[in-house]
């Protein structure tokens, strides 16, 4: 999103101003460049010096101080930039950028711009909540401008509050997602997606289970996201992070995906099954940790799991199914039969033979097939900009 980017970056005079600087490299990190501004009482918490260093760009802190005329500082930034950046934004800046005012350097080329900005606030609770405060931020987002919200944390007095700045990388998360939702072809839709491997208990210790790392359903979970739907992610993994703006319930069992799935359905627009779901279970799981034989062997009974994928296939009314196959081999053969079969709309298959692809990668190469077209054959990529492409399917399918 901003990799490769022009970026202005305003620095507001606030405690939190030492993240900007968390914040400006991570920005050059993902290889955007970035220009500072910043406030005179910026200067007094973050040196011009420092930021200069991290972004190796000049930083600018008064427009006069440029004496030979060339150009018009403020202007020729505003022109430059694809993205700005208000981090942190203290409750005087807030209240310069909604009303137009435009008295020194940083709020000049606010005041200028014609790019997207995104603002994150940052200041003590009692402040933030301030009906001025807040009036002003109303007027940021209706302005068009992304506002990312602070959360709750201890502030420089010494208690908790809301007004804390999130942590650089949240901020940027936070922003790539606000961004692409607002041109999102999902809002107003609802859509429940499953990911990881399921666990089946075989004692107290021991359990039986897969090697899906739930990667890609977690990238379909971000890029639903990203279209502006209501996610739920039923994840059966611990192992990721979740993703933020995404509703995420933790499950173990297959039983236990089972029931959150069907909970959910009704109200659903779509449906991805992206889990991989333990095909069996323990006809009956010990109380207690089993022991070594004597006879060298252990013979354990398990009982077939439900087909989710199947069930839901069979109670769908309105909603879109998306189901997933990982095969070994002859894929097409099993993929088309498993579209059929479990009376999905569309179906991801992938080879998981191969190098790059499917289980613990973060790269992946799929087939989509679908009831009324052709098989279409995706080439490896990331698993977020596949996951793109397979919810851009979804979009245009149920919205018609």
């Amino acid at each position: 999103m901003f990799s490769q980017k022009n970026i202005v970056l305003v620095i507001s005079g606030g405690v939190a101003a030492y993240k900007a600087a968390s914040f400006a490299r991570l920005l050059v990190k993902i290889d955007a460049t970035v220009k500072v501004v910043m406030t005179a009482t910026a200067t007094e918490f973050i040196t011009p010096k420092t930021m200069a260093v991290l972004t190796s760009q000049p930083v600018l802190t008064d427009l006069f101080a440029d004496k030979t005329g060339e150009s018009i500082d403020h202007i020729a930034l505003a022109d430059w930039a694809d993205y700005f950046f208000v981090v942190p934004a203290t409750a005087n800046i807030i209240a310069k950028i909604a009303n137009g005012v435009a008295d020194d350097a940083a709020s000049s080329v606010l005041a200028a711009r014609h790019t997207p900005m995104i603002v994150a606030p940052a200041m003590n609770e009692n402040m933030y909540l301030q009906p001025a405060v807040q009036r002003n931020l109303q007027q940021i987002k209706l302005d068009g401008d992304i506002v990312v919200e602070p959360v709750d944390g201890m502030l420089a007095e010494g208690y908790a509050g809301k007004g804390r700045l999130p942590e650089p990388q949240e901020i940027l998360t936070l922003s790539e997602l606000a961004v692409y939702q607002k041109h999102g072809q999902l809002k107003d839709k609802r859509i429940v997606i499953s990911a990881g491997g399921t666990v089946e208990a075989i004692d107290p210790v021991r359990y039986i289970s897969n090697r899906s790392s739930g990667k890609m359903g977690y990238a379909l979970a971000r890029a639903a996201a990203e279209q502006g739907a209501d996610v739920t992610l039923v994840s059966a993994t611990t192992q990721l992070p979740d993703p933020v703006g995404v509703t995420t319930i933790h499950i173990q069992s297959a039983q236990e995906l089972s029931e959150q799935m069907f909970a959910m359905l009704p109200e659903a627009d779509a449906v991805i099954m992206a889990a991989a779901v333990s095909d069996y279970r323990m006809s009956q799981t010990a109380e207690n940790k089993l022991k070594k034989q004597d006879s060298g062997q252990l013979h354990l009974t398990l009982v077939e799991n439900p087909d989710i994928l199947a069930q839901l296939g069979s109670a769908k009314t309105n909603q879109y199914l998306v189901g997933f196959a990982a095969e070994t081999q002859n894929l097409m053969t099993y993929a088309q039969n498993k579209l059929k079969k479990k009376n999905a709309d569309m179906l991801v298959a992938n080879d998981v033979s191969k190098n790059q692809v499917g289980f613990g990668y973060d790269t992946n190469q799929v087939t989509i097939l679908t009831k009324d077209n052709e098989p279409e054959l995706l080439p490896l990529q990331s698993k977020i900009t596949l996951a793109r492409e397979i919810m851009k399917k979804i979009s245009v399918a149920i919205n018609g």
